[in-house]
């Protein structure tokens, strides 16, 4: 097997091999030791050897501070729920294509679906912007669907559809919250158009809103990225998505999971311009706190009458 073994750069003492589990058994018994699949297969689960797929772990380059603000970040989730107080994890799931075209996925049926042989896009009849909240400590996501631009003030309109539909409901004390994201897209810890989204939402609800961005390159640990957003792609997986409301179905009866996540969905009707820069007015009285942690990523909206 030493010739068919190679291990990890990074990490000593992770092996694999690329060898089949009968190209294996015909491996030995060139060798004069005759074994069946099922034995050669519970021979290597012994040694804790089973077939495993690729993570997205590493990171592409080290970022300053990247280990002080993921710690920073923990202790501020663990601060906020020990308080009752909101903690929501937010960000805009990949878009998906409306039209008769192919997905991958396989779902019960009488016959194959019928979709086009190509993907071209000239053969889309759309595209659907998810944008999600995902409630820690409720265990409860919200995605809201825009058939327009994934802006801040799309940002604003679903966090702000969030906190009508549940957030008021679930925290009617609330003082103050705590928002988790990435540090680009519509949240880029950069622009200046979000962080005047989030003091207008702060404005809007009377509740302060701290903000704490994940590090570049660190959106995996953001958690409605591994906690809700693979099950509403398994939820539309083999399906037609010839509307955005046909997705809002799929989403609120296919995402949840039996181990307590819930998923709900709206369908945002609403046109977006790109290319908004903040008010002038925001950026001459700029409210927003910034912390004396890690200022770049982590800061507040204290409401103002």
């Amino acid at each position: 097997m030493k010739t068919y073994t190679t291990g990890c750069p990074v990490n000593e003492g992770v092996l694999w091999t690329y060898l089949s589990l009968e190209e294996i058994v015909g491996k030995l018994a060139e060798q004069g030791i005759e074994l069946s699949t099922f034995v050669e297969r519970r021979l290597l689960q012994a040694h804790e050897i089973s077939k495993r797929k690729m993570q997205k772990t590493g990171t592409i380059e080290e970022v300053p501070h990247r280990d002080e603000q993921l710690e920073n970040i923990g202790q501020l989730v663990e601060e906020f729920a020990r308080q009752g107080q909101v903690v929501t994890s937010i960000d805009t799931k990949k878009k998906e294509t409306l039209g008769q075209l192919f997905r991958p996925g396989e779902v019960y049926a009488e016959q194959s679906l019928k979709v086009f042989d190509h993907d071209f896009v000239s053969l889309q009849e759309g595209l659907v912007v998810l944008h999600g909240i995902y409630d820690i400590v409720r265990n409860e996501a919200l995605i809201n669907l825009g058939d327009s631009k994934d802006t801040d003030e799309f940002v604003f309109d679903s966090l702000l559809l969030w906190w009508q539909q549940h957030g008021q409901i679930h925290y009617p004390n609330a003082k103050q919250g705590l928002l988790l994201c990435d540090g680009g897209g519509s949240n880029n810890c950069r622009h200046y158009v979000f962080k005047e989204a989030i003091q207008k939402l702060a404005n809007t609800i009377g509740v302060a809103i701290g903000v704490a961005h994940y590090p570049t390159y660190c959106s995996k640990y953001n958690p409605i990225e591994h906690r809700v957003f693979p099950h509403v792609t398994k939820a539309l997986d083999g399906e037609v998505l010839d509307s955005a409301q046909t997705v809002k179905e799929l989403i609120e009866t296919r995402a949840g999971t039996k181990t307590g996540l819930k998923v709900f969905a709206n369908v945002i009707g609403k046109t977006y311009e790109k290319g908004k820069k903040a008010a002038q007015e925001f950026l001459d009285k700029f409210p927003i706190i910034f912390d004396e942690t890690l200022p770049k990523w982590n800061y507040q909206a204290i409401p103002i009458d």
